[in-house]
């Protein structure tokens, strides 16, 4: 991802993006055992960030929908074909999903863009390349992998093998919600998993569609099942469930603590956490280019309107640069067009809906109310429009210790620190619950390995931010998570390893 993104979707003007909008119809049906399925009467409204419309009347799963969807999951993996396919060969169904997220590209980056606020420049550049991508990547290391020989006795031979862990309850977030599907879908059906996935409800719409794709590509029925529902009953119901083995989760941590109860009160299924982030981006004057370091800033925290968990909502800078580098940050934050989402000159679009703009506002008045300095920013706009927008925000003056500085906002609402010295920073950087991500900009190659060796978080970006690939993994230390997603690494949370010792 870079700040430089509005290019091939300029091809297709603002009105052609609202007319092919009036004409989409999304599915709002379950999809278990290969079939569409319409739950037992239950439903809910797919509400619009954009203009506060109804896209679709999606079925609302219960214990039921979630139970015939893990023994649909759980039949295909015990008796159906997928996990005894040769790995090349799950590889190429894989491969043609691929590119049929990308034939089905358009449709699939209005879908995201109407039912979570994305600009459809970024879900058509950005997240569709993503999500094609990684099915991509995963589809050629499926034939690829190796197991093991172990040097062992002349009168032995051991054998350690890595097998598919089973059936896999995967549940993820509304703000990248095929990404983040994809992370967790592709390495687990490449490894020869079979999948329940349940989006959020505030985002359910483009995982249907991934869904059926997944069985005209190839997938066996019961290999990819998507149920629909809100967390507290679907996304229980599931972490419950005696037949899942695996559950990834990405969202929030107080429930990732949730899931991890319902692993206890069940099976013990193992639970594999993406959880939240206050990801520290750290600005020290030998910084290579200074205006880069705030344009970066600036993107970092208002791209996908801040709704990130690794968004750089702390900025840290020295203080003989602190106000230099703010000036910088508040005149990009003015700067920015906030507008329709289907508009391809949009830089920053709608919240995901009236509940989560109500919760980062309660932020702002807060970081208010405890004497934080507000910048720029910090009040609803665009109300006439029916949609929920907010003013990109920036405080400074933030007190360390105050819920601005600690807690997730997940918007575009970005603090700034100054600080005095690097052990200064490096504490400061630290001094959170989380250990998602963190940025550091600096010239001087021993700083860049030791503060990088210093923070506690998963990936540490140098001069840059949210740049990289699917050859490195990603996820969280602390309260950020556990496990891994992306890279070879990411087959480790859906396999079992099996030793075989053989008496010659």
């Amino acid at each position: 991802m870079t700040p430089d993104t509005h290019a091939v979707t300029h091809a297709v003007t603002h009105e052609e993006w609202i007319r092919r909008a009036k004409a989409l119809a999304p599915v709002g049906a379950h999809l278990i055992d290969g079939a569409d399925a319409p739950g037992a009467g239950s439903s809910f409204g797919a509400l619009s960030p954009r203009d506060g419309r109804t896209l679709a009347d999606v079925a609302d799963a219960g214990p039921a929908e979630i139970d015939a969807a893990v023994t649909a999951a759980r039949r295909a993996f015990d008796a159906g074909p997928w996990p005894r396919l040769e790995p090349a060969e799950r590889g190429q169904v894989l491969l043609r999903l691929a590119g049929l997220l990308e034939e089905h590209r358009a449709e699939l980056a209005l879908t995201i863009s109407l039912e979570m606020g994305k600009p459809i420049t970024e879900a058509h550049d950005i997240e569709l390349s993503a999500v094609a991508g990684t099915f991509r990547w995963y589809g050629q290391l499926a034939g690829k992998l190796t197991d093991e020989v172990a040097h062992t006795t002349p009168d032995a031979l051991a054998l350690v093998t890595r097998e598919p862990a089973g059936v896999v309850g995967a549940v993820v977030p509304w703000n990248f919600p095929l990404t983040l599907a994809g992370w967790k879908v592709a390495p687990a059906l490449a490894a020869g998993c079979t999948v329940v996935l349940k989006p959020s409800e505030h985002a359910p719409l483009s995982a249907s569609v991934l869904g059926r794709l997944g069985l005209e590509a190839g997938l066996p029925p019961g290999v990819l099942n998507v149920v629909n529902g809100a967390g507290p009953v679907a996304g229980r119901a599931l972490g419950l469930h005696p037949g899942v083995d695996v559950l990834a989760f990405t969202g929030s941590t107080a429930v990732g603590r949730h899931f991890l109860r319902h692993a206890a009160d069940s099976n013990l299924k193992r639970v594999w956490l993406e959880l939240g982030g206050k990801s520290p981006n750290i600005v020290l004057p030998d910084a290579p280019d200074l205006d880069q370091a705030a344009a970066t800033a600036a993107w970092g925290i208002f791209f996908n309107q801040g709704e990130m968990c690794t968004a750089p909502s702390r900025l840290l800078v020295h203080s003989s640069i602190a106000e230099q580098v703010t000036e910088a940050v508040v005149a990009r934050a003015r700067a920015l067009r906030v507008g329709d989402p289907l508009d391809p000159a949009t830089e920053m679009g709608a919240l995901v809906g009236e509940g989560h703009l109500h919760r980062v506002l309660g932020h702002v008045r807060t970081a208010v109310e405890d004497g934080a300095r507000l910048r720029t920013g910090g009040a609803r706009t665009l109300t006439g429009t029916g949609g929920v927008y907010l003013e990109p925000t920036v405080f400074d003056r933030v007190a360390p210790d105050s819920p601005l500085a600690r807690e997730e906002v997940f918007g575009p609402v970005l603090s700034v620190f100054p600080f005095d010295d690097l052990d200064e920073a490096v504490t400061l950087a630290n001094a959170s619950e989380y250990g998602l991500a963190a940025g550091l900009w600096t010239s001087d190659l021993s700083t860049a390995h030791r503060v990088s060796r210093a923070l506690r978080a998963g990936t540490v970006w140098v001069n840059c931010y949210e740049r990289g690939d699917l050859t490195v993994p990603f996820g969280g230390m602390k309260q950020s998570g556990n496990g891994r997603d992306k890279s070879a690494h990411a087959l480790e949370k859906y396999t079992e390893l099996k030793t075989t010792w053989i008496q010659l």
